[in-house]
Order: structure tokens, then sequence, then C-alpha cells
């Protein structure tokens, strides 16, 4: 064997050595965004232009209207809602500390974050739901016109959110439980928390134009 050929050998089992025996593997390439994440996030933006529909037809019908809302319906508890919408910020405000918490690895302090974010939502449904009762004993129903069709329709709807929201949440706090999260694996978490952020911003806007406006 030359020498030529002997320095070509002991290449190619250089080579094969370095590499495994072929040549190097492209390194993988992780997406921009979860696949969890982007389907949150077109789910969402359908429930955006959901809720912009109900709007819209809202803001025709109040627009519409001489007199709103009708002498002979009851008074929306304007006091006691607003009341309910710093309960519902402050669920935000947890969740985002949940968030933070689970991001710096702090597993206890997520499930405790988690917990108070539950507390709240279920603190606002209650005080709704209530809301509710006495309102339809007073004589606001679906069936009672306009005014409490579309009263019905933005904030039933909205409940019906916040209570979807609730069963997640309360999801991800048992998988917390198990430790099923870390600063490494959090998308659970992320999109939870990109879901039930977009439930409370939803609210004030509700807010302001169902019962001040």
């Amino acid at each position: 064997m030359t020498s030529e050929a002997t320095a070509r050998t002991l290449s190619a089992r250089t080579i094969a050595d370095e590499f495994g025996g072929g040549p190097p593997e492209a390194p993988a390439t992780e997406p921009l965004i979860s696949n969890a994440k982007l389907g949150v996030m077109m789910f969402i933006g359908a429930e955006v232009m959901f809720f912009a529909g109900l709007i819209g037809t809202f803001l025709v019908l109040r627009l519409s209207s001489d007199v709103w809302p009708p002498p002979s319906q009851p008074r929306l508890p304007v006091l006691v809602t607003g009341f309910n919408t710093v309960v519902l910020l402050a669920s935000g405000l947890s969740m985002h500390f949940a968030l933070r918490a689970i991001r710096s690895n702090q597993r206890a302090l997520l499930i405790k974050w988690l917990g108070v974010t539950g507390l709240l939502a279920v603190v606002f449904l209650g005080i709704q739901g209530y809301e509710w009762v006495r309102l339809i004993q007073f004589g606001l129903t679906m069936t009672s016109g306009l005014y409490g069709s579309t009263f019905y329709a933005l904030i039933g709807v909205h409940g019906l959110h916040v209570l979807g929201g609730l069963v997640w949440v309360g999801i991800v706090y048992g998988k917390a439980q198990c430790h099923r999260y870390s600063s490494g694996s959090m998308t659970g978490v992320e999109v939870c928390s990109m879901y039930w952020t977009f439930v409370v911003a939803l609210w004030p806007v509700l807010y302001v134009l169902v019962y001040l406006y």
C-alpha cells in the first residue's frame, strides 16, 4: 500500500471515529413557537372575532334604542359587579405570578398561585350567579326583551368561558401537584395562562359596555 493510500485510509477512519461512521448531522432546529401555543393563539383569535360580533350586535341595538335600559327593566348592579371585576382582574395577576414561579422552577409557588387563581374564579362565578338570580327575580330574563336577551348573551357567554377556564386551571393545578411542570417543561402552564389572560382582559370591556354605557 502506498503512503498516499495509507493516508487516505487513516483520514477516513478519523472521520468515522469523529462522527460515528458518517458525516455530521445538522443540528435540530426548534420551532419559534410550539404547536400548543399556536393552537391556543388561533383559538383565541377566533374567540376575539366571535365576541366582536356579539359586541357589535349589542352596540347596534343599544344605539338604535331611544331609551336604554327600558324603564320597565331592573337596573344592573354596577357596584357589586365593579367589585367582581376587581376579583377577576386579581385572578389574572395571580395567574401571572404562577407563570413567573414555574419559569423560576418554583413549583410550590406555582401550586399556590394556581390555587389562588382558581379560588378567585369561583368567587367571581359565585357573585355573578347570585346577581343573575336576583335579576331574574326582578323580571330580567332572556324573554323580557332585547335588553334581557343581549345582557344574558354577552355576560352569559363570558361566564361560560370563565367556567371553562376554571376547569382548565383545575387540571393544570392537579398536574402541578404531581410535579409535571418545571422551568424546562411548562407549556401546559403557558397555554392556560394565555387563555385565562384573554378571559380576564375581555371582562372590563363587557363591564363598561353593558353595565356603565
